[in-house]
């Protein structure tokens, strides 16, 4: 029954849509701008550097929360796991908006820093480092993705927290499709580019 909880507290706090309420708090509609992503990066663009970071931080929170209560609740790493999956699932296919959502980059973020603090924040420096050379948020996601599995492996983490970080991390990427043609296009949005009119 716990681990049941656990999970639907994952899925329902991950189903939170921190940019779509950041946004309409605003005026604004995030879904009829620009990409219609509801995560940072669109955000950015339709309400600006303030509606960004608090999307940021709001998106990122829902995902380390549940896996944070989840750890203190239990010692089962299969659940734990589990847990910061419900989030991600949560984030990307939300109840509160029939399913449409972002593609999990912070949530993501958020569940590993739960999961291992220490990594977890590492990996978000590494995710923020490429999107400030490149000006590409995509690119810093598909990097992030691909060297996550790898530095928890290395690192001695749980084998379930590898495990999430490939599933989880190969959901992303699928998410992030479209974004990878574009970047070989050359035809990706960087950071802060204007919508066009």
């Amino acid at each position: 029954m716990l681990g049941i909880v656990l999970v639907l507290l994952g899925y329902v706090l991950g189903s939170v849509p921190t940019g779509y309420l950041v946004g309409r708090a605003l005026g604004v509609d995030v879904r009829k701008v620009g990409s219609g992503n509801i995560g940072t990066a669109n955000v950015l663009r339709a309400a600006g550097k303030g509606a960004a970071a608090l999307t940021l931080a709001g998106d990122m929170l829902k995902g380390l929360i549940p896996v944070v209560v989840a750890r203190l609740s239990t010692g089962n790493e299969w659940l734990i796991a589990a847990v910061a999956f419900a989030a991600v699932i949560g984030h990307c296919w939300p109840v509160f908006l029939r399913f449409k959502g972002g593609k999990a980059v912070a949530t993501g973020a958020g569940t590993t820093i739960g999961l291992a603090p220490v990594v977890g924040l590492g990996l978000f420096a590494f995710w923020w480092a490429v999107v400030l050379v490149s000006r590409y948020t995509s690119l810093g996601a598909i990097a992030v993705m691909l060297v996550s599995p790898l530095v928890l492996w290395i690192t001695d983490q749980p084998l379930p927290y590898v495990l999430y970080t490939i599933v989880g991390g190969a959901l992303v990427l699928w998410r992030h499709r479209e974004n990878a043609v574009a970047l070989i296009k050359g035809t990706e949005r960087k950071v802060g580019q204007r919508v066009e009119s």
